[in-house]
């Protein structure tokens, strides 16, 4: 679908932004940000952000259930959080080196994570995924790394999907297994024989257009102990779910402590920021490895992230995502019924997904969030959505009358049974 087809039923200035766009950047847009990829109507550009509230271009309010693809953990524009960024860009942000900020935060990752023994910056969730291979590898000495398949770990040739532009050399180490399948964990394991450096696990199974998985606790204690026997890494990437499902690392709610974590979206509330989490016999691996960029160590997203720490565990932000997800999750259920309209939820509650029966192309779900951004929520037809700590109960409450709305339009087009 091309940008000016995608724009059709968005605003005026959406409309023009894209006709300038796509003189001067490829395509117009790319990545994940692309509404080219949503359904009619989704605005591509945005002028602002407060709390669960996002605004178009054009002057449109939406009720935000995709916190900008998850950064956004406390809600946008915090003021706690904006006030510890901008004092610290009054001192400076990318300096001849950190700032002190360095420090205290890896400090801090250190105390609240529960696997952790060091941390390491970084910008993007990519850059962590990748660094977390590098390290198991430097620490091994070997290079086979597990994946599962169709799994999303960033954009690196090793890992991208859509595999436009890289060389089968770019994975020539990685084998795959099924996410949850310990059988295939078995599997693959043997393929990598004395050559495996890491077991890479999603925090939970999000694949895109999928019904979402929890991890099992026999998977997780799986992948534990076949790492042990290897001498290889266990590496959880938290880059979606991380500080939305336990504060101290998503695999605790199945008993079990990886090696490495890869973090990104969450831990800066919408300030660019990535870190690398990990056990002290990875430390000297840590050390040797060479991975760098002139802005990683930026005060300004260091000094937003420790007060995003601040406000999520002074205000329990994992207990009260879970349950504005699950009050959004218990309405979804009921209109979903009521108008013989069945849908599939998974995952956790606080990263809600909606799937329709019957639905292979996600038709059903294409129109039911058409109908609900008409009336003023932001939903997604089939990637995991997010819930904030600046989401209230009358919010969802809100979001929720639009839903059915929505529902009944979807019924009166599809029919229910």
């Amino acid at each position: 679908m091309s940008s000016e087809t995608s724009s059709a039923g968005a605003g005026e200035r959406d409309h023009l932004l894209r006709q300038r766009a796509l003189k001067v950047v490829p395509g117009g847009m790319t990545g994940h940000l692309n509404a080219a990829q949503l359904p009619a109507g989704y605005p591509q550009y945005f002028a602002r952000g407060q709390g669960c509230r996002v605004w178009d271009v054009d002057g449109r309010e939406y009720i935000d259930f995709m916190c900008s693809w998850g950064p956004n953990l406390l809600g946008h524009a915090h003021p706690q959080v904006d006030e510890a960024a901008r004092r610290q860009q009054a001192l400076g942000d990318c300096l001849n080196g950190p700032t002190e900020r360095f420090v205290e935060l890896a400090e801090r990752f250190v105390a609240r994570t529960a696997h952790a023994d060091w941390a390491l910056f970084q910008k993007n969730g990519t850059d962590a995924t990748t660094i977390c291979l590098m390290v198991a590898r430097a620490a091994t000495g070997k290079r086979k790394v597990l994946v599962a398949t169709k799994a999303y770990h960033g954009a690196d040739p090793w890992c991208t999907p859509v595999p436009v532009g890289i060389t089968a050399e770019d994975r020539a180490h990685l084998i795959y297994y099924t996410y949850n399948d310990t059988a295939s964990l078995d599997a693959a394991v043997a393929k990598a024989g004395d050559d495996l450096a890491a077991i890479v696990c999603a925090a939970f199974k999000h694949d895109l257009g999928v019904d979402q998985e929890l991890p099992t606790a026999a998977f997780a204690r799986h992948a534990r102990q076949l790492c042990d026997k290897a001498g290889a890494a266990l590496i959880v990437d938290e880059v979606r779910a991380g500080m939305r499902v336990h504060a101290g690392g998503s695999w605790e709610t199945v008993g079990v402590r990886p090696d490495l974590c890869a973090w990104s979206k969450s831990i800066a509330n919408g300030y660019a920021l990535a870190a690398v989490t990990g056990v002290d016999s990875l430390r000297d691996a840590a050390t040797r490895i060479y991975a760098t960029g002139s802005f990683w160590s930026g005060g300004v997203a260091m000094a937003a992230s420790l007060a995003t720490l601040d406000v999520a565990d002074a205000q329990d932000v994992v207990g009260h995502v879970q349950a504005m997800g699950q009050r959004l999750r218990d309405g979804i259920a009921a209109q979903a019924a009521s108008h013989g309209m069945p849908v599939r939820q998974t995952g956790p509650a606080a990263l809600p997904l909606i799937l329709f029966e019957d639905d292979p192309a996600f038709e059903k779900g294409s129109a039911f969030t058409v109908e609900a951004l008409r009336r003023g929520v932001y939903l997604h037809p089939r990637h995991n959505m997010f819930l904030s700590l600046a989401h209230t109960e009358a919010d969802i409450d809100q979001a929720l009358e639009a839903t059915d709305a929505a529902f009944a339009a979807v019924s009166r087009r599809y029919g229910s049974r």
